[in-house]
């Protein structure tokens, strides 16, 4: 099979999944969370986690972890933190997981988090390095909106940075939302909920990008074409592939015509 049409048959998928993820919206869960940086690190650390915001796609309800809430609850002075970092950040990340442990047949929705820099396994690995026990979120739970996107609307469907770019594309409210660079004073400067804040507003964005997308109505810089999986590569793959309707078609013309009409096709809608 050809690369174009993996790539069709890989958006087809995609496609498929956010229908079942919309069919079973009630256990379906969008996931973001803010961290210390991870660039600026020199001491071979990682990232602390600051907070963590979890919303349901069908109700709207939002749960939230954050080491500022911890320490509330534990008459903790915000000037105080820094000296209690660990057992905080550890506290939290412990109820973050009792959350999970209780949700192991949902379903989550994240925005690129991949690896141990940034994802799941950065959380699971900051928790052992606390000395907790994290639970692993199984990887067919897992769905990766960014990537997803990708697959649908193909790679040139908005500009970077990508979440900021698709947000301001759609109009969804950015109020209280901070960029990474942003994120990052934050934390140096201790403002928690200004942090915590931004993590909100964050995946309740990612939300509405989710529903937007599953309901055909997202707005991306991509073409018709591209959306519906109709470029020229894919049908002259096609046609390869299935050499009786190749035949057929180019015995009278028509293939050259169809090729030619869809590359001026494209041209019109960019």
């Amino acid at each position: 099979m050809g690369r174009e049409l993996q790539r069709l048959k890989r958006r087809q998928k995609t496609l498929e999944k956010v229908a079942q993820l919309i069919e079973q919206e009630d256990t379906t869960l969008i996931v973001h969370y803010s961290c210390e940086s991870f660039y600026d690190k020199t001491d071979g650390k990682t990232p602390r986690i600051t907070s963590i915001a979890v919303r349901n796609l069908d109700s709207g309800q939002a749960d939230s972890f954050s080491i500022h809430q911890i320490a509330e609850e534990k008459g903790i002075l915000f000037t105080q933190i820094p000296d209690l970092y660990d057992e905080l950040e550890s506290q939290m990340l412990g109820r973050f997981y009792d959350f999970v442990t209780m949700r192991q047949h949902y379903n989550w929705v994240h925005w690129n988090m991949r690896d141990v820099n940034y994802g799941f396994a950065a959380i699971e690995h900051r928790y052992r390095v606390l000395g907790g026990t994290p639970i692993s979120i199984l990887e067919n739970r897992k769905f990766d909106l960014s990537r997803a996107l990708n697959d649908i609307y193909g790679r040139d469907y908005i500009g970077h940075p990508r979440l900021a770019s698709i947000i301001s594309k759609n109009d969804i409210t950015e109020k209280d939302m901070l960029a990474g660079p942003q994120e990052a004073e934050a934390f140096d400067k201790q403002e928690f909920i200004r942090l915590h804040q931004s993590t909100l507003r964050k995946v309740t964005a990612i939300s509405r990008i989710f529903e937007l997308s599953a309901s055909k109505s997202l707005k991306t810089n991509s073409s018709w074409i591209n959306q519906n999986g109709l470029t020229p590569g894919i049908i002259s793959e096609l046609l390869r592939e299935n050499w009786l309707v190749a035949l057929m078609i180019t015995g009278g013309g028509i293939l050259t015509f169809i090729l030619r009409s869809l590359d001026a096709f494209q041209l019109l809608l960019k």
